[in-house]
């Protein structure tokens, strides 16, 4: 087993369920628990990652309930997360599950190249109501959470994972692939949803140049410029599944994606995500979800500037249409794309209203 390298699988749906694991990762989770001093009654699969070769069970052992993940990224920037997670709760007190230690002390074990690692299984958990409340709730947590992340310093073996001048490149990537999709539905025109996305792409094209330009013409560099630890900490993966009501308040989990970065990036997504999901952008949620979160982290007024420019970026379009690269067949011939084109459509405009009616908010902010 030692020279076995965990990889991707695939899961055959005709004879396999969605929990399916391969049996050689079975047989190492039986190793890797033998590094921890209880005894295990139970384990269950809780969800996978078959494409990445990730994946969490939850054990029931004689020290209570446990998380054991495998964590599916290169080593070195799996130390990167494990150091920032045991940082929050023993340094910061945050509300993040606890890491569990090995025998001999370690926060992981290594095997089938990939680190392993137990946390304290949380309960009750439970998803914040879908509404303004929950909104409110989930920026609080998140302002929180960035706040005591800052001054993080990873492990000396680490790699740093860091995306806070990367924000440039970023929205160029968003601007390139619109050529793609442009390219791509030309190539498939004789497909049912290749008219619609030419039909558009031109005008989120267009957003995505101003935004750039937007971006480059702020204050962006030198926020950027006072680095990684004063801002601290991103999740990356923010929403209703991974900050959940639980004991003393609300509690984040998940932390295998956390980088250095701007904090406004999870905040941003957080808001498009729930605008997405209402179907129209709406001016109390928007304002209500940026004032509770200033609340718990202050946005300055040069930070809410990077909060508009971001928010202007055609994210939710550049993130459901960028399947069409993978398989664009099957993609542009799905009836459901043309709908999600018109949805998507729909909903950015009623965002132009609402972003200009609160741009000037953080006016005289310090």
């Amino acid at each position: 087993m030692e020279n076995i390298q965990i990889v991707p699988w695939e899961v055959d749906e005709l004879t396999q369920d969605e929990f399916f694991v391969p049996e050689y990762i079975e047989t190492m989770a039986q190793d890797v628990l033998k590094h921890y001093d209880f005894s295990v009654q139970s384990i269950q699969v809780i969800t996978t990652k078959a494409d990445k070769g990730g994946l969490i069970w939850k054990l029931e052992t004689s020290a209570g309930p446990k998380s054991l993940k495998i964590l599916h990224r290169r080593p070195t920037r799996s130390l990167f997360s494990l150091g920032a997670q045991e940082y929050l709760v023993d340094v910061k007190e945050a509300r993040v599950p606890p890491i569990v230690k090995t025998k001999d002390g370690h926060n992981y074990v290594e095997a089938g190249g990939k680190l392993w690692f137990i946390a304290e299984w949380i309960e009750p958990l439970a998803p914040v109501t879908k509404d303004l409340e929950g909104a409110k709730q989930l920026c609080n947590a998140l302002g929180e959470f960035h706040r005591l992340s800052k001054d993080y310093v990873p492990p000396h073996q680490a790699e740093v994972a860091s995306r806070i001048y990367k924000w440039p490149r970023n929205y160029q990537k968003v601007i390139n692939k619109m050529d793609w999709f442009r390219n791509i539905a030309k190539a498939y025109e004789e497909l049912p949803a290749s008219s619609h996305l030419l039909n558009v792409v031109d005008q989120f094209e267009e957003q995505a140049k101003r935004s750039l330009e937007a971006l480059n013409q702020s204050s962006y560099l030198e926020l950027a410029q006072q680095g990684n630890e004063y801002w601290g900490l991103v999740h990356q993966d923010y929403g209703w599944s991974n900050g959940q009501m639980g004991p003393n308040g609300m509690w984040i989990i998940d932390l295998d994606g956390v980088a250095y970065d701007l904090p406004i990036r999870d905040l941003t997504k957080l808001i498009t995500g729930t605008m997405a999901d209402l179907y129209r952008w709406d001016t109390t949620w928007v304002r209500e979800m940026i004032k509770t979160y200033h609340e718990a982290n202050p946005i300055s007024s040069k930070l809410y500037d990077i909060i508009m420019i971001e928010l202007s970026l055609p994210n939710d379009f550049y993130k459901n249409i960028k399947e069409v690269v993978y398989d664009p067949e099957l993609f542009l011939n799905d009836p459901a794309t043309v709908s999600m084109i018109q949805t998507i459509v729909n909903t950015d405009q009623t965002k132009w209203p609402v972003l200009e009616e609160i741009k000037d908010d953080w006016k005289g902010v310090e």
